[in-house]
């Protein structure tokens, strides 16, 4: 198996490490968006903590696929590969600030709010209150970075045609939507729906990528261009 074939695997299974950690975060820390959040994060802390140890894997292995496709993509556009592994950094930046340490800070909040014997009012309600508004707003920010390196990797792969273009056409579309739905967002709009295509885009590529790999004509016409130059 040579190394390009190794890469596009590595990358596949990032793909769908990045898809699995986001549906158990989301299933282990269902206890945030609860009405009673501060008694009910307490109460489920393992679930909590294991929600945002896979908020840990998803941001590594986010930061991860650009760095590991950045040899294959440098070949044919080195900026645009450079560019993919910065917005997917910023991402992953995003990523662990809603998703990890804000979990944690709530965390933290309610587990001394029920020692104090769950006061009315209180400081705890504020804090509170202000860690989820930035949880809130920092996931509506975060889809610019991502909707922004979705963009960018499909656009290099339909330049390059690594992969099928039909399958690249349906990324950029996805990426779009996902820059339209941080834009609606901002307004108030609650249109999550349109994150729909691009998780069924990044699904089918990774299988794509595990399965297939990348077009080995691609591959080699990358391979010949850097040689000459």
């Amino acid at each position: 198996m040579d190394s390009n074939r190794k890469t596009a695997i590595i990358a596949g299974v990032l793909f769908l490490i990045v898809l699995v950690s986001s549906m158990l975060s989301g299933a282990f820390s269902r206890s945030i968006d609860d009405p009673d959040y501060l008694i009910a994060v307490s109460a489920d802390e393992l679930q909590v903590l294991m929600g945002v140890l896979f908020m840990v894997t998803l941001t590594a292995s986010v930061v991860a696929i650009p760095i590991v496709m950045f040899p294959v993509l440098k070949r044919h556009n080195e900026r645009l590969a450079l560019g993919y592994v910065g917005a997917r950094i910023f991402e992953g930046f995003f990523d662990i600030v809603v998703y990890g340490i804000a979990p944690l800070l709530l965390l933290t909040l309610s587990l001394e709010f029920v020692e104090a014997g769950a006061p009315v009012d209180s400081y705890f309600q504020t804090s509170g209150a202000l860690l989820l508004a930035l949880r809130d707003w920092a996931g509506v920010v975060e889809q610019f970075p991502y909707g922004l390196g979705v963009l960018i990797l499909n656009y290099a792969l339909y330049q390059s045609e690594l992969v099928p273009r039909w399958l690249s056409v349906w990324g950029l579309v996805g990426g779009a939507l996902i820059l339209a739905m941080g834009l609606l967002r901002l307004f108030g709009y609650p249109v999550i729906f349109l994150a729909i295509p691009i998780i069924l885009n990044e699904l089918v590529l990774a299988i794509w990528l595990i399965v297939k790999g990348f077009n080995s004509s691609a591959i080699a016409f990358g391979s010949a261009r850097t040689e000459t130059n």
